[in-house]
């Protein structure tokens, strides 16, 4: 599915299929990286799968695929530029094709850095497909977060419970975690619950 998706969208813009192949192995590669724990090809599937509930708001769905396919393509845990990153690699990759949003997914990709409210509605649906983990049962919260923390493991734990605290509280302090009305309904209490829990484990 991801392969494919990914394909038939590159394909639109681009006749050169070796290159459009190319673009999705750079894709894989890094995605299954074995130093990403969750920051990997089932997050992709786990947003493209939540993507299939709300693709009638999309306004433009090949802008947001393309963003939601390279949102982490670069990713490394002893980084704070991942996302500037990211979207370097896509404007480098998707410039060669006759795709002309690049700006535009250039500033979805590099709004996960932050998930701040935007005035975009698809930027919003992004930052809720990408979040949407924080708000599924406690069981599979709790897998994400050990997931995170091996993402993680070069850091000893005092360190890591300063940083994690620190961003636990954050999404914590915002006036909503999820921007779109469908993401608050289905995730909002569950995902408030969830932060809380791990932060009490952190104590």
């Amino acid at each position: 599915m991801r392969k494919e998706q990914f394909l038939n969208l590159i394909d639109k813009y681009s006749d050169h299929k070796a290159y459009n192949l190319e673009c999705w192995n750079e894709i894989e590669k890094n995605y299954s990286s074995k130093s990403r724990h969750y920051h990997n090809l089932t997050h992709l599937e786990s947003m493209l799968t939540e993507l299939n509930h709300v693709q009638q708001e999309v306004k433009d769905l090949d802008s947001l695929l393309f963003s939601i396919y390279y949102h982490d393509i670069i990713y490394k845990s002893t980084k704070t530029d991942n996302e500037h990153q990211s979207a370097l690699v896509f404007e480098k990759r998707i410039s060669k094709t006759s795709f002309n949003e690049l700006s535009k997914c250039m500033t979805q990709i590099e709004s996960t850095k932050e998930h701040q409210l935007s005035t975009d509605h698809d930027t919003n649906i992004l930052l809720d497909l990408d979040l949407s983990i924080l708000g599924k049962s406690n069981l599979e919260y709790q897998k994400y977060s050990k997931a995170i923390r091996k993402e993680y493991q070069i850091y000893p734990d005092f360190m890591y419970r300063k940083g994690r605290k620190k961003v636990l509280t954050h999404l914590l302090e915002l006036d909503s975690i999820f921007k779109t009305d469908g993401f608050k309904q289905k995730y909002e209490k569950q995902a408030k619950e969830n932060l809380q829990f791990e932060l009490d484990q952190l104590d």
